[in-house]
């Protein structure tokens, strides 16, 4: 798009933009500058994102003298011979609608060949960039219509214009540039003068979109000034929509992954913005966003494996944004929870952003000066733990909130729970199913699928139909929570979740007594009798007693007891991890292999208190 072009679009937005780029700025208390401002500080050449002409001999020095940070620097001097040998992408939507896949293929490449082409020099990364840079322009599109394609490719773009900006001809400078307007740049503008979509939004696609548009923005600045002015502008009054969030605590409101996506590119943009401008305009200080770093750190278990309620991967967290907000922030453990990530793996796992962002000034934190629960207000979410740097830790993580939570993520998860004791993950979530991807083919909602459903998590289910077992729109707020060095308590009220359902109150109690037991206690009154399910899913062997009322968990040579301590009906059964009678059965679902679900069901109850006691045989 020409500067002339890019003014009508600008200027068509009108008064009524003009007023919506505002309101959407005041949700997180910030005015951006404007547009005629924002350059005004312009870093002259390049590199200006995220590096600077120093930066190779900063980390070579790091490499020297810290064995986690050169052994980081190997493994993404590996993977760039690697990719040396792989051909350039293509344009490619497998699933009907993401070129996702390819966008974060040709970003991970180009981030890794750039980088280690300044530390080491060599024609051949230089030329591997290219071919995979060319390739891309040439796509017919960047995909628009699911953005996040069209943001990742842009910040691909921007780095590798940016950080081989000498390298490159005048004639390869003006391709990536066209690119870069044609693909992401202009159809990011037309979002932004209509105010629809992620723009507007406040999930991680406002923060992925903002960041890696904005990041094209920086890096052609001084060619498109006027073009890059107003882009700026337009994602900084984006961004505190998202950002407002995190207040007052930190949480992200999908989930620990999700977190880790829509802050890294907050941070990418954030980070660069003062590198080629010398201010982030006073972004970062938005209240709650340097709280988020607690996130991962609290809603992750003993050996740090994510709490993966909703859509939320299950694996290890931590993230080389740890490392900046250690710095940005002055938090130190922030950047000792990294290093000691990193480290326990021995470096192998660290990438580019680690090496960019490296800080072991605080690899000797001691994490016990860490309060060992905490409360995340608005999300409401919580954990508790009998203690910090213990694989073994007695951990519990808790899911309240609200199910209709930004409406794409969540689930009928609503007072569940993650359990683990002695290195096992006793009680587990049933994690994400694929096919919630894929709406645009088979149309079927979210809580079709058992994963989804209340019964796919560890909650109750009251009075099952085919209907949604919980409200998708309730929201379950914790009302109580105590934490002292001997007892920790959180209360969820479930109600709202379970009125539909012929509730009329329920309460769901979890305790953590003297750091060594956990129990659960429900309090479910009923309109009118009623049937109640609780259900725990496990990947470990049950052994029921006798009487039902005692189960038995064991996996690895651990044990686990599950008592159940009211009401004196109550019995244990074990049940096959999959849907009800009466549940939808679509024909494609993910399978729960080498799970089940530890269950109790109470018939024709209206008023009962069900209390169930867990007990590792050995905590520390």
């Amino acid at each position: 798009m020409t500067a002339s072009l890019f003014r009508i679009v600008i200027a068509t937005a009108g008064i009524a933009g003009l007023l919506a780029l505002r309101a959407a700025a005041a949700e997180g208390g910030f005015t951006p500058p404007p547009a005629g401002r924002i350059l005004k500080t312009l870093k002259a050449g390049h590199p200006r994102l995220l590096i600077d002409a120093d930066t190779a001999g900063r980390v070579r020095k790091l490499t020297e003298r810290d064995a986690v940070a050169a052994a980081a620097y190997k493994s993404v001097k590996a993977q760039a011979g690697r990719i040396l040998k792989q051909p350039p992408s293509k344009y490619e939507i497998p699933d009907g609608k993401r070129l996702l896949r390819v966008s974060r293929r040709v970003k991970d490449r180009v981030r890794v060949l750039a980088f280690v082409h300044r530390m080491e020099g060599g024609r051949r990364y230089v030329e591997r960039v290219w071919q995979e840079l060319e390739a891309a322009a040439k796509f017919k599109d960047w995909n628009p219509s699911h953005f996040l394609d069209t943001a990742e490719m842009t910040h691909a773009f921007a780095i590798g214009y940016d950080w081989l900006y000498d390298e490159w001809t005048d004639a390869r400078r003006r391709t990536l540039r066209e690119a870069m307007i044609r693909h992401g740049l202009t159809p990011a503008m037309r979002l932004y003068k209509a105010q629809r979509g992620w723009v507007k939004g406040h999930n991680n696609w406002n923060q992925v979109c903002n960041g890696g548009i904005g990041m094209g923005a920086l890096a052609i600045a001084d060619e498109q000034p006027e073009t890059a002015a107003a882009v700026l502008h337009a994602a900084l009054a984006s961004l505190p929509r998202a950002m407002s969030l995190y207040a007052p605590d930190g949480a992200g409101a999908e989930g620990v992954t999700y977190w880790d996506y829509g802050a890294r590119y907050n941070i990418l943009l954030m980070a660069s913005l003062a590198t080629a401008l010398g201010t982030d305009f006073g972004l970062s200080e938005i209240d709650g966003f340097k709280q988020s770093g607690n996130y991962q750190i609290y809603m992750s278990g003993a050996g740090r494996m994510s709490f993966n309620f909703a859509d939320c991967g299950l694996r290890r967290v931590s993230a080389p944004m740890h490392f900046w907000m250690g710095r940005r922030y002055k938090t130190p453990h922030y950047s000792w929870y990294r290093y000691s990530s990193l480290r326990s793996q021995g470096g192998g796992s660290g990438g580019v952003l680690d090496l960019l962002w490296f800080d072991d000034s605080a690899k000797g934190f001691d994490p016990a000066a860490l309060p060992r629960d905490k409360h995340f207000r608005k999300v409401d979410c919580a954990s508790m733990r009998s203690s910090w740097g213990d694989p073994n830790a007695l951990a519990l993580g808790i899911q309240a909130g609200s199910n209709h939570n930004l409406r794409m993520h969540r689930h009928l998860d609503l007072g569940s729970f993650i359990l683990e004791a002695d290195g096992v993950r006793w009680a587990a979530d049933s994690g994400s199913d694929h096919e919630t991807y894929m709406r645009h083919k088979h149309r079927n909602p979210r809580w079709y699928y058992y994963r989804i459903r209340a019964e796919g998590h560890n909650t109750l289910v009251i009075n099952p139909t085919r209907e949604a077992d919980q409200d998708p729109a309730a929201a379950a707020p914790i009302t109580r929570f105590e934490s002292s060095p001997t007892r920790t308590v959180a209360v969820v009220d479930l109600t709202a979740a379970y009125a539909k359902h012929g509730a009329r109150r329920v309460h769901r109690t979890f305790e953590m007594a003297d750091r060594s037991a956990v129990t659960i206690a429900d309090e479910v009154q009923a309109a009118k009798p009623a049937d109640v399910w609780w259900f725990m899913h496990t990947e470990a062997a049950v052994k029921l007693g006798a009487d039902r009322r005692v189960a038995t968990l064991t996996r690895g040579g651990k044990k686990l007891t599950a008592t159940i301590q009211a009401p004196a009906a109550g019995t244990f059964e074990v049940l096959p991890a999959e849907p009800m009678p009466t549940s939808p059965k679509p024909q494609k679902q993910a399978g729960n292999r080498g799970r089940r679900k530890l269950a109790v069901h109470l018939r024709d109850v209206r008023d009962v208190k069900l209390v169930v006691r867990f007990h590792p045989s050995r905590t520390r």
